[in-house]
């Protein structure tokens, strides 16, 4: 297997969009795309309130945006996806999206309106692991997909229920529907067979990760945001996800969805066999994350990998999946985020000097220039 590039930066408030470009050019982002196809930038809302490292930042998407102009990529279109517990509407809002886009002329589109993209029965050509008896060959993607490249736009954060989550959890929300959840007890064979296909339909692929402040807990919304100041970049979706990892404290090879894509050559999940460019030295650093235990994750075990899984159809694929919905929005919404979340949020608007830039971004809608950003 050939070597994979992933390039990692350390960088402070004051010049993190000049940062992106660099990293941009350092991973190989040009050569990676293709120069006539339109660009998606799919970024990534867990949660749409702005719990720092649980969402794409505002700094990140404008990051990206500038990179990709400079390189000459100026068809751009920045794509939301919703689920049952998450507004996209409201996500785009609250994480400072819209005066981003709006200032750089990028429309947002979201993959579940109609006037924006419709969904199309797919069928692969490379070989599926579940998706194909998930939904009985009838695998549906957006058709505004096809054909245009995809800029990756996740966080370095846990997951519950696959330990990590960057890009290659990143295609989740946007390549499948609202039924996505009904591939939960098979995440990481998931997380393959989308690989497989968006190495089918797109122009070409990359990835931004902004470790700026990760995330370490029970994730990818309920967790402890620490400063790291990192930011990756890498064309292979594998490999950023396997240095990621690493750097937060974990096997790369021990988690499933990064072993079954290495082995099936989807991309290099051996962090020996990934060449690191830029800060090399952050590639060494071990964050010692853990994924905690939460009563959402607990229930979360209980309906994909315990012992009442064999109730899934009956619950999740019939009317009564949507008595399951107000649980999580119940927990995360109106207890998590009033009580707990919103005064980390509070406090690292305070504390932390990327929560002192997101009220920036906040307050005064959009900053076009890193001089600006550091006053």
């Amino acid at each position: 297997m050939t070597a994979a590039r992933v390039a990692i930066l350390t960088t402070r408030p004051e010049t993190v969009l000049d940062d992106y470009q660099r990293l941009a050019e350092l991973a190989g982002m040009r050569e990676a795309l293709d120069p006539g196809a339109e660009t998606i930038l799919k970024d990534n809302i867990s949660w749409h309130f702005p719990f720092p490292s649980a969402n794409t930042t505002p700094w990140q998407l404008e990051g990206s945006i500038a990179a990709l102009r400079a390189a000459g990529f100026q068809r751009l279109a920045c794509v939301q996806n919703r689920t049952v517990v998450t507004n996209a509407f409201k996500g785009t809002d609250l994480n400072g999206y819209w005066p981003v886009c709006k200032a750089h002329d990028v429309p947002v589109l979201f993959n579940f309106r109609e006037q924006d993209m419709r969904w199309m029965e797919y069928q692969p050509k490379g070989k599926m692991l579940v998706l194909d008896k998930i939904f009985c060959d009838h695998i549906k993607v957006p058709d505004y997909f096809f054909g245009k490249n995809v800029v990756h736009l996740p966080t370095c954060k846990t997951h519950i229920y696959t330990t990590t989550t960057g890009a290659m959890k990143n295609a989740f929300g946007g390549l499948l529907n609202e039924k996505r959840h009904w591939t939960h007890t098979w995440i990481h064979e998931t997380l393959v067979d989308l690989l497989t296909i968006q190495k089918e339909i797109h122009a070409g692929l990359f990835a931004f990760m902004d470790g700026t402040s990760a995330g370490n807990g029970a994730g990818p919304r309920i967790m402890e945001p620490q400063t790291k100041n990192v930011i990756l970049a890498s064309a292979d979706q594998v490999a950023i996800d396997s240095v990621a990892a690493k750097i937060m404290g974990f096997d790369p090879l021990s988690l499933g969805y990064i072993k079954l894509a290495h082995d099936a050559g989807l991309g290099v999940g051996d962090p020996h066999q990934i060449e690191i460019v830029g800060d090399a030295n952050v590639a060494s650093q071990n964050w010692n994350f853990k994924v905690g235990r939460t009563f959402h994750s607990f229930l979360g075990w209980l309906a994909w990998y315990g012992p009442t899984r064999c109730l899934q159809k009956l619950i999740f694929h019939s009317p009564l999946a949507n008595l399951t919905y107000p649980v999580s929005e119940i927990y995360h919404d109106y207890y998590h985020w009033p009580f707990k979340e919103r005064h980390t949020f509070d406090r690292w608007r305070v504390e932390s000097p990327w929560g002192q830039l997101f009220d920036k971004y906040r307050q005064r809608g959009h900053l076009a220039a890193p001089t600006i950003l550091a006053t």
